[in-house]
């Protein structure tokens, strides 16, 4: 959401997008106040971003091409809209403005929310942001609940992940990886814990469960805004602590790429640790390999699946590559290799016991 714009969609002229957009934002009783529509580049696989100019503070009409979750299209709509008003009040996230239900002009809909001028977070310098960022939005009191929906939030959030791994992990077979590879990711999904200990890392909160630095934006007074929120749910704090740090998320995104040092994943963890009171350090670290393994075999899945015909549709989760421009396409088809390359997944096994040792002796040193 910065932004940068592009001149045209992969599957249609930009001003046939603009006229479907500009009659939905109408019908709502939106256009009127916006002087300018600015397309975004297509730098995500999840949406198309629209920057609406306005009398007043600028939005960003966030159009999905899929439900990343499997749902349909108005169902999905809610849930992201419900993610946008559940994290609000961490002071981190954009505020949703509006709803463009789904529609013939717009089969998917779209979500009209604030639009945040920032620049990329910046590794490592802005990884103290991030963490005040993640420990804000997990701070957010939990509701009950049977006031958590349409959000997930499995009754186990360890449980749910291990399930959700395992059934990604089916795509290992035809995803044409090497027998190594294959067999390497299913013995550390077999090394993972059946139950984590009881603790407060090992309790639901709000997580956003997308937590890549590549969807945040710092603003002009150094915040970090995480401004993608289309998978949040009720899980543990571990997994986004993970998805923030791991190597396979802070080189996906080309405009935070970095490789990070133990000494600063042990210092993220710990601004983090320290702003939360949370330290369990086995589960975390515990959490830190589902999230890996979570990356990995969603990249077996994309591997078996983007090259499928497009859905029409518009029905839940779709990985067709038509729905994003060829230069994306080949962006996450390289990072994709890459993750699942023997190399990257030594380099991130190695990782996890410094991390812990970094971590552990961190602690005691507070203590």
């Amino acid at each position: 959401m910065t932004e940068t714009t592009s001149e045209a969609r992969p599957t249609e002229t930009w001003d046939s997008q603009r006229e479907r957009l500009a009659e939905a934002l109408a019908r709502q009783g939106y256009r009127e106040a916006i002087c300018e529509l600015q397309p975004m580049a297509d730098t995500g696989l999840a949406h198309h971003h629209v920057w609406l100019v306005r009398d007043g503070d600028d939005w960003v009409a966030r159009l999905p091409k899929q439900s990343q979750l499997g749902l349909e299209a108005g169902a999905n709509l809610d849930y992201q809209a419900t993610c946008f008003e559940r994290a609000g009040p961490s002071g981190h996230t954009p505020s949703l403005q509006g709803v463009l239900p789904p529609s013939t002009t717009l089969p998917r809909g779209g979500l009209l929310v604030d639009a945040v001028k920032g620049r990329p977070a910046r590794l490592p310098d802005d990884l103290p942001a991030i963490a005040e960022a993640l420990a804000a939005l997990h701070g957010l009191a939990l509701p009950p609940a049977e006031a958590r929906a349409p959000l997930l939030a499995p009754a186990d959030p360890w449980a749910a992940m291990r399930a959700e791994v395992t059934t990604q992990a089916e795509f290992l077979d035809q995803a044409g990886l090497s027998a190594e590879v294959v067999t390497t990711v299913r013995e550390e999904l077999a090394s993972l814990p059946n139950q984590l200990d009881h603790g407060e890392a090992a309790r639901p909160r709000l997580i956003s469960f997308d937590a890549h630095p590549g969807n945040f934006l710092i603003d002009a007074e150094g915040r970090a805004i995480l401004v993608d929120l289309e998978k949040c749910r009720y899980g543990l704090p571990g997994f986004d602590l993970a998805h923030a740090s791991l190597y396979t998320s802070t080189t996906w995104d080309p405009s935070s790429h970095a490789v990070l040092g133990i000494s600063e994943l042990a210092d993220f963890h710990h601004r983090w640790m320290t702003r939360t009171g949370i330290g369990e350090l086995d589960t975390l670290i515990a959490c830190r390999r589902a999230m890996w393994l979570w990356s990995l075999t969603w990249c077996a899945k994309w591997r078996a699946s983007h090259d499928r015909t497009r859905d029409t549709r518009a029905r839940g989760e779709d990985w067709s590559a038509e729905l994003s421009d060829d230069a994306l396409i080949a962006h996450v088809r390289d990072r994709v290799d890459h993750y699942l390359s023997p190399a990257a997944i030594d380099h991130v096994r190695r990782e996890f016991d410094a991390l812990a040792i970094t971590l552990s002796n961190a602690l005691e040193q507070d203590a």
